[in-house]
C-alpha cells in the first residue's frame, strides 16, 4: 500500500508545475520561490498575529534546513485548513512563523516518520526554526490538540491542494 499512488508522476508534476527541482541549486527537498511566496501570503492570512510574522526568508531558511517537501507542504495546507474550519480561535493565538514551522514538523513526521533511522527530532525541527526544543514539545501539543490528532487525509485532499497551488 502507498499513501501516494503514482507517487513518480506526481513528483513529475510538481517539479514542472511548481518548479520543485528546476533549478540546478535546488533539489525536490526546497520549497520553490513561488510556492514560498504562496506559504507566506497564506499563512499571515490565517494566523494574522503581529509576533512572529512570518517571512519568505525564514521559509526558505526553513525549508533549506529540514528539507521540506512538496508533499509535506501540501499536506500541511491541508492541515491548516482544517484548522480554519475546525479551531479557527488557534489560529488566531499562533504567529504565522510558528503556525508554519509545527504544520510543516507535523505533516513531515506524518508522512516519513518510519522508525529510528528516518526519525527527526523535534530538537533538529527547532534548531532549523531558531527555537528552543521546549517551544516545539509544546507547539506540537497544542497543534495536536487544536486539529483534534485528525492527521489522517484521503490522497484526494492533496490533490486537490497541489490544483490549488498551480492555479
Amino acid at each position: 500500500f502507498q499513501f501516494l499512488p503514482r507517487h513518480q508522476q506526481l513528483s513529475e508534476r510538481v517539479r514542472k508545475r511548481l518548479y520543485y527541482g528546476w533549478d540546478k541549486d535546488c533539489s525536490l527537498d526546497n520549497l520553490s520561490s513561488p510556492v514560498a511566496d504562496i506559504a507566506v501570503e497564506l499563512l499571515q492570512k490565517v494566523a494574522p498575529s503581529p509576533i512572529r510574522r512570518l517571512q519568505k526568508k525564514y521559509v526558505s531558511h526553513v525549508s533549506r534546513e529540514a528539507c521540506i517537501s512538496p508533499c509535506s507542504m501540501m499536506l500541511a495546507l491541508v492541515y491548516i485548513e482544517r484548522l480554519r474550519h475546525r479551531n479557527p480561535e488557534y489560529l488566531q493565538q499562533i504567529s504565522s512563523s510558528d503556525l508554519f514551522l509545527i504544520s510543516m514538523m507535523v505533516a513531515s513526521k506524518y508522512l516519513y516518520d518510519e522508525g529510528e533511522e528516518e526519525e527527526v527530532f523535534n530538537d533538529e525541527w527547532g534548531a532549523a526554526g531558531k527555537v528552543d526544543v521546549q517551544t516545539m514539545n509544546t507547539l506540537e501539543m497544542n497543534f495536536l490538540s487544536a486539529i483534534d490528532w485528525s492527521l489522517y487525509t484521503d490522497p484526494r485532499e492533496l490533490f486537490e491542494v497541489l490544483s490549488w497551488l498551480e492555479g
